[in-house]
């Protein structure tokens, strides 16, 4: 499991099946190149529901949420999870 938070102060946890699952190595392989794949590589990393808690927390006054900041906030959790590996 990989628990931590990011910069902005989200805390998160990430259970192994859903960081060694195949379909999110294909999507993080093509979201690059096809960025309408990111929610879809929220949910399988996060879950429903983290995915949800993420947004709700990177919510703006207006009621929108940055893509920008969804973006980093997801370079912190691999970042986290590459030092772990190290």
């Amino acid at each position: 499991m990989l628990k931590g938070t990011t910069k902005s102060g989200f805390r998160y946890e990430i259970t192994t099946e859903r960081l060694n699952n195949f379909e999110l190595v294909e999507i993080l392989s093509e979201v690059d190149e096809n960025p309408l794949l990111l929610p879809k590589m929220l949910n399988l990393l996060l879950g429903e529901r983290q995915s949800k808690n993420l947004k709700n927390y990177l919510r703006d006054e207006e009621g929108f949420v940055s893509t920008d900041k969804i973006r980093e906030t997801l370079e912190d959790i691999f970042a986290a999870q590459n030092k772990i590996k190290n």
